[in-house]
């Protein structure tokens, strides 16, 4: 997932008490790791243990929780349950925190059927759309409402988080009633980036982007890199070719943003 907004000035390279970002946005990983680990019935972990369960390197983990504080015991490891303890709450996730879901197609039926959310401090209190003919649906225990609603459930239930699976179009203008209705955290699945305001943060998660990366690391891993072919100028016979810029084929370029 990418930060992106059109927010001025740039993103801070560090949270208010002083965690990188880069930190901050691997912390939900070490989470999971030790969530694996509890489950497992593992009490005590190495920092190389844990380094290896979230796909980190341990000079990298360990610098990482230093920013938290000191957990560790020399020789012994991270008592798991107690780690875990920490890092949720530096995260934020020992509360519990209302979401709503704007745009109910297929990736919003995905994520209202997702049972993850509220072992995870997460409480899907409202499912919003604007079609009529979505309005009334049930998806599990919840019923699809009018997005029209939107801001007396922001209201009524505190809602903090909002999550967009709208289509581009409309995903502006969502953002927007969103923030004005009082979100100050919102989760963009749309293919558009979103412009917020100061004092509102925003996730985007693109798949096509991810799925692109992935595709260069293949290419580059087969050793296909594919280079553009530029046909042989003709014989000009000593005399300067009557070929301009615009007869040839264009030499590089990419996927446009």
């Amino acid at each position: 997932m990418t930060r992106a907004n059109s927010r001025r000035p740039g993103p801070p390279t560090r949270t208010e008490r002083g965690i990188p970002e880069a930190t901050v946005a691997r912390l939900p990983v070490y989470l999971r790791a030790l969530t694996a680990l509890s489950d497992s019935g593992i009490a005590t972990a190495s920092s190389e243990d844990l380094a290896t369960a979230a796909g980190v390197n341990s000079a990298k983990l360990r610098k990482d929780l230093s920013y938290l504080g000191s957990y560790g015991t020399r020789g012994v490891g991270y008592d798991v349950e107690y780690l875990r303890y920490q890092i949720a709450r530096e995260i934020g996730v020992t509360q519990d925190w209302a979401v709503v879901i704007v745009g109910i197609g297929n990736l919003g039926h995905a994520l209202a059927n997702y049972s993850g959310f509220g072992t995870r401090g997460f409480r899907i209190v409202a499912l919003l759309d604007a079609d009529p003919k979505l309005v009334g649906e049930r998806i599990g225990d919840m019923e699809v409402r009018d997005f029209a609603e939107l801001e007396h459930i922001v209201e009524t239930d505190r809602v903090s988080i909002g999550v967009i699976t709208t289509p581009a179009g409309p995903a502006q203008e969502v953002c927007d009633r969103l923030v004005a209705a009082g979100v100050t955290s919102i989760l963009n699945f749309a293919p558009v980036v979103l412009s917020v305001p100061d004092g509102v943060d925003i996730r985007k998660v693109d798949l096509s982007i991810e799925l692109q990366i992935l595709a260069y690391h293949e290419q580059r891993k087969s050793g296909e890199v594919a280079l553009p072919q530029v046909p042989e100028l003709p014989a000009t016979n000593g005399l300067a070719s009557d070929l301009t810029a615009g007869d040839l084929p264009a030499v590089g370029g990419g996927v446009s943003a």
